[in-house]
């Protein structure tokens, strides 16, 4: 298929391609303009090709390491000299173990300084980082890798790199990392923006997961914008073309967090409880049906949750909640006044039958930590969070309440066993 054929395609929402879907991974290198490679997967290999070098934006995965490396092989036999880290997530900063085995010099690895320090929190969090990676996407096998390719050059602000006839025109953004390098190639008028930009609504609320920027996000998304880039390829989804659609994913993109951004800064500003701001703030109406805006992988409400964190810290206005009582002793409190943890199962059950799948978790949690050794309180418990995990959009909640209802049919006497995780 002709990739701006298929380009076209996603973004009239025929197809979807996107963080959440890779629609055309595993296929190879594609190339996109003479010189310019494509190869999709969870974590997009962009690749330049000259007479005499190969460079690479973002290197892919551990997983795929292998599979990238022979289609980039495939494409090009010239060797390695430079690749160019997006940010330190490692669906983007794992695949240079085979490039770095072939016979020459080793590639130079150019990125943005704080990506070594990401790097050393992921060696002290490796154990954390495989459990919320092993929920979220629900890959029970998932192992957090405590060795990294290092970076060999790194800069702060901004940079600019000439490699085989190209200019990389470097800077640093705050996004869905603080460690984001942003690439304009003029040559190509190609926009490289990594993953800030990743064909559904920013992933900038993610419950598991350390600060992210909204404001800053939005900010860098109109520095971005105004580089009147022809074509920008994500590091997840497809390529976009055509300066007007560059332009307009890129501002209504902003648009879309800076609204959020703001009215969460409003309520917070008068005094509100995150209870309330998290009920209230909505994403703009008029941007609802943007292919590049639905909440897929994460959502609007942990985007206000963690502008909550940026901003007001963690007490949420209960004062209950500052020094609160155990989950536990709170549970058999509540199960003594309604006569017993078996109850509140039961009211857990017509809440979700009456569609409050909200108020059906919090008295089917409630059930089994008043009572944990009652396998017939852990069926009531799977049930209701199978019941959210399937009503929801967003990988993120999908992961975290399947992983919850697992939890419980395990310790009803079922296998508990996972599904697969995404492609």
């Amino acid at each position: 298929m002709d990739i701006r054929d298929y380009a076209d395609r996603v973004w009239a929402g025929e197809v979807e391609d996107s963080i959440a879907h890779a629609g055309m991974s595993g296929g190879g290198v594609v190339e996109v303009a003479d010189g310019l490679g494509w190869q999709a997967g969870f974590g997009n290999v962009i690749a330049f090709r000259n007479a005499d070098e190969l460079i690479l934006f973002d290197t892919g995965n551990a997983v795929t390491a292998e599979q990238i490396h022979a289609g980039v092989r495939e494409w090009t036999d010239r060797p390695l000299t430079t690749a160019f880290y997006s940010h330190g997530h490692i669906d983007h900063v794992m695949g240079l173990g085979p490039f770095d085995a072939e016979e020459g010099s080793r590639p130079q690895v150019v990125a943005h300084e704080l990506v070594r320090d990401r790097f050393d929190r992921y060696v002290l969090t490796a154990g954390y980082n495989s459990v919320i990676n092993q929920r979220q996407f629900r890959l029970p096998g998932l192992r957090w890798p405590t060795r990294y390719r290092q970076p060999d050059v790194t800069f702060r602000d901004a940079m600019t790199v000439t490699r085989g006839g190209l200019t990389f025109e470097l800077f640093h953004a705050k996004g869905e990392t603080d460690d984001a390098a942003v690439a304009y190639v003029p040559e190509y008028r190609l926009l490289l923006p990594g993953d800030l930009f990743i064909w559904l609504a920013p992933n900038c609320g993610n419950p598991q997961k350390v600060q992210r920027y909204p404001r800053e996000w939005a900010q860098a998304l109109r520095r971005m914008a105004a580089l009147d880039a022809e074509i920008m390829m994500p590091s997840h989804g497809v390529p976009i073309f055509g300066a007007d659609r560059v332009a307009q994913a890129l501002l209504e993109t902003a648009e879309w967090l800076e609204s959020i951004v703001e009215q969460t800064l409003a309520m917070l500003n008068e005094g509100c409880r995150l209870d309330d701001v998290v009920s209230a703030v909505v994403p703009p109406a008029h941007l609802a049906d943007r292919v590049y805006l639905q909440a897929k992988y994460d959502e609007p409400e942990f985007i206000v949750r963690n502008l909550w964190r940026m901003y007001g810290g963690w007490y949420d206005g209960n004062p209950a909640r500052l020094k609160p009582a155990r989950d536990a002793d709170l549970a058999r409190a509540v199960a003594g006044l309604a006569g017993g943890a078996a109850r509140l199962a039961d009211s857990a059950r017509r809440a979700a039958a009456a569609g409050d799948l909200r108020v059906a978790a919090h008295l089917a949690e409630m059930a089994v930590q008043a009572d944990p050794g009652d396998a017939r309180l852990h069926e009531v418990r799977a049930e209701v969070y199978a019941a959210r995990a399937e009503a929801e959009p967003s990988l993120m909640a999908t992961g975290i309440y399947t992983w919850a209802a697992e939890e419980s049919r395990r310790a009803a006497g079922g296998d508990g066993a996972a599904p697969s995780g995404p492609t």
